[in-house]
């Protein structure tokens, strides 16, 4: 990809995160004259240059891809090419994080903890840096309990996850730096699909939940896993790019963190119940406590149990609220609302359904072709 010498808006993460990819289309889509550099690894290079290749030719050439490792010395760049995005970069959106609940301790910490280090120092050779965004996450919170405000960064009674963990260490280097880095944070809650078309870049969290239902027995009810009396803060991609993209661009929003959340959530239960209703199946009946629920797994139907994490089981018994005052500021006046779950529901659940279909139907063709192979040949 060619190099130019405009000013620039740096992602990482494109290509290789949902939330990176969509936040290119929103800048490339507001911001008409705006260059925007992506730092792409290797092995996400051809999804990248597929991607770019499908926008409009003018935005094509407003879209240059740096291949380079966020989490690597000088994110993978050379000398040259490190200086020469030093002196050109205006805004940083650090987008690249592991949220894959089942990663090992390690690829969490170099991608979530030293992919962050290395931004910080970009950003502090960058004399023309007008604002670095950092897309944490409201789980930084942790197994905490209560109420939650964007201010806090408190170190919980426990993590449930190194993901949690190693992103809560991210951000508090983000703050420690905010001293002398324009800094913006932002903490989404468990992010959905677009509310439009239903796309989703992995089924992980709450689509698990989705699949269960679809793959399970029609006639068959299945058990909420927990109680479900406390809420499941979810919140569609578009939402969320929408709604960071307008705080940011805010001068308010300077030094300040803010939580991206449903500011009406509703509890997991009724979250259940929406996504059994949109699957054609019955109400869910009873409830497995969340420590028992993934020794379900045997029982006809259920098996799919074993593929929810008991990460996400524990997020269904952590009654939390999250704080959102300072989002709700700077969107008064603005267009910009975080739908109810009720209101995008079918959609998720139809786009699920597609997938599977999909997948299902690529199976059954590659096993015919195999059948059809003369071994012999």
């Amino acid at each position: 990809m060619t190099r130019t010498n405009e000013r620039c808006t740096l992602v990482t993460g494109f290509a290789s995160s949902f939330l990176g990819t969509r936040l290119v289309t929103k800048i490339l889509r507001e911001e008409h004259d705006q260059h925007v550099c992506c730092v792409v690894p290797p092995k996400f290079g051809a999804r990248a240059r597929a991607f770019v290749g499908e926008l409009d030719p003018r935005d094509r050439r407003r879209v240059e891809l740096l291949e380079g490792d966020a989490a690597a010395m000088d994110l993978g760049l050379s000398g040259k090419e490190i200086n020469a995005l030093a002196d050109r970069v205006q805004v940083i959106h650090h987008c690249a994080a592991v949220t894959y609940l089942g990663i090992d301790r390690r690829a969490a910490e170099r991608v979530n903890v030293g992919a962050t280090r290395e931004i910080l120092e970009l950003a502090e050779i960058s004399s023309g840096l007008e604002r670095l965004v950092h897309w944490s996450t409201a789980s930084v919170s942790g197994a905490r309990r209560g109420y939650v405000l964007e201010d806090e960064l408190e170190a919980p009674s426990g993590f449930r996850n190194a993901i949690e963990e190693t992103r809560f260490r991210a951000e508090r280097i983000v703050r420690d730096a905010s001293a002398h880095v324009p800094t913006t944070i932002l903490r989404p809650t468990v992010i959905v699909g677009d509310t439009r078309t239903g796309e989703i870049d992995r089924f992980e969290g709450p689509y698990l939940l989705v699949l269960l239902m679809l793959n399970a027995p029609v006639d068959l009810r299945v058990p909420l896993p927990g109680r479900g009396d406390v809420p499941l803060n979810l919140v569609p991609i578009d939402y969320v790019i929408d709604a960071g993209y307008a705080i940011v661009r805010d001068p308010r929003s300077l030094g300040r963190t803010f939580h991206l959340v449903d500011p009406k959530p509703l509890t997991a239960r009724r979250v259940f119940e929406l996504i059994a209703k949109a699957a054609g199946r019955p109400m869910p009946r009873g409830f497995l406590p969340a420590n028992l629920a993934t020794a379900l797994l045997r029982t006809p139907g259920l098996e799919r149990f074993a593929q929810v994490p008991l990460a996400f089981l524990e997020q269904l018994a952590t009654e939390v609220v999250y704080d959102a005052r300072g989002t709700t500021e700077l969107l008064a006046g603005r267009n910009i609302q975080c739908p109810s779950f009720e209101q995008y529901v079918d959609v998720l659940v139809q786009y699920v359904r597609a997938q599977a279909n999909e997948r299902r139907e690529r199976a059954r063709e590659a096993r015919e072709g195999l059948e059809e192979e003369d071994p012999l040949a």
